[in-house]
This record gives C-alpha cells, sequence and structure tokens, in this order.
C-alpha cells in the first residue's frame, strides 16, 4: 500500500464515529429506522462534511469501556441529582440560591476534551458555561447555590473531575498520565497567561 492511499485510509478511518454520529442523528430527526433513512443519512453526512469543511478532530483511538460506562453513570445521577437541587432552591422561600461566574483551568490541552467538559458541565442543571477561553484552557460557568468560597471550589472541582472521567474514558495515554499526576498544562503552552 502506498503512503498517500495508507493516510487516506487513516483519515476516512478517523471520521467514521463521526459520519456514524451524523447517520444516527438524521435517523433520530425523521424518527425511522430503515434502509432509505440510513441512505439518506450518508448523503447527508457527506454533504455537511464536504460543504462545511472544518479541521480533522484527531481521535486518540483510545476508548476505555469502564470508563465510559462509569462516566454515563455518573452524569445520569449527577442529572437527578442537579434537577432536584435546582427545583428545591426554586421551591425554598426562605433564601435566595445565590450565584456566581466560576473559573476553571483545565489539566489537559486537547479541544475535544475541552468541548466534552464544556457541555457535560453544561447539560447538567445548575450551572451554564458563558465562556470559554481556548487559548488558556479556562471554562467560565454561571452556577446557581454558590453562597461561600467553599461552594466556589466545590464547583471547580466538580468540573475537574468531569474532564478526568472523559480523559480516561476517551483520551490518549498521555493525557490520561497527566491527570493521574495532576499536572497542568504549562502557559507557554497555552498561548501564555493573560
Amino acid at each position: 500500500m502506498t503512503p498517500r492511499a495508507r493516510t487516506l485510509l487513516v483519515r476516512v478511518w478517523r471520521q467514521i464515529p463521526f459520519f456514524t454520529w451524523l447517520i444516527a442523528l438524521w435517523m433520530l430527526l425523521w424518527g425511522q429506522f430503515t434502509v432509505l433513512a440510513f441512505l439518506s443519512g450518508l448523503v447527508m453526512a457527506i454533504v455537511v462534511t464536504r460543504v462545511f469543511r472544518l479541521p480533522p478532530v484527531e481521535l486518540s483511538g483510545r476508548i476505555n469501556l469502564w470508563w465510559g460506562l462509569l462516566f454515563v453513570g455518573e452524569f445520569v445521577a449527577a442529572l437527578v441529582r442537579g434537577s432536584l437541587t435546582v427545583a428545591w432552591q426554586v421551591l425554598d422561600f426562605r433564601r435566595q440560591p445565590g450565584a456566581a461566574i466560576v473559573a476553571v483551568q483545565l489539566r489537559t490541552d486537547d479541544d475535544l476534551i475541552m468541548t466534552h467538559t464544556a457541555v457535560t458541565a453544561s447539560l447538567i442543571p445548575g450551572s451554564l458555561i458563558v465562556e470559554v477561553d481556548r487559548d488558556r484552557r479556562v471554562l467560565y460557568l454561571h452556577v446557581i447555590g454558590i453562597r461561600s468560597d467553599a461552594d466556589l471550589e466545590r464547583q471547580r472541582e466538580s468540573v475537574l473531575h468531569w474532564e478526568q472521567r472523559i480523559v480516561r474514558a476517551v483520551g490518549s495515554s498521555a493525557q490520561v498520565r497527566q491527570i493521574e499526576d495532576g499536572e497542568a498544562v504549562p502557559d507557554r503552552e497555552r498561548g501564555g497567561a493573560r
């Protein structure tokens, strides 16, 4: 096999998860799981990826099913807990829940991990991503239920916990080692401090 053909094969192989997701999304949108829906989803996935050319996302090529299942279980529990907490804060007329903007410095320097972490933190009721500083790897969240510095720190630890779970599930071996060692990305690699 020629190097050019091998490069093309690797590129196609890396895009299969995205094509699969786009096809599944298409079938879910139409509510049909038929051969025709699959084929039309495949055509739409090809059109979308060719018309809206984005830089290719480099996947680590590593998926740890145990950590992935643990992430999903914890995420579902956090959704339920967050929903109940927000409902209680709304119904508790004795005091205002309090709110704050919380800055969380992520430890890994990967756009995909950062995106997954931001989406996860934002989907849990009670917090919402309001800004992302990609160069410095900082997520800014609006969080309700903050009354003290301990609450702020608990929220930061929660976001870092989600980052850790995502890295363990789909991150590269180097990212897993980085998380286990508790290392952060040096400022020079993040574009410097602001």
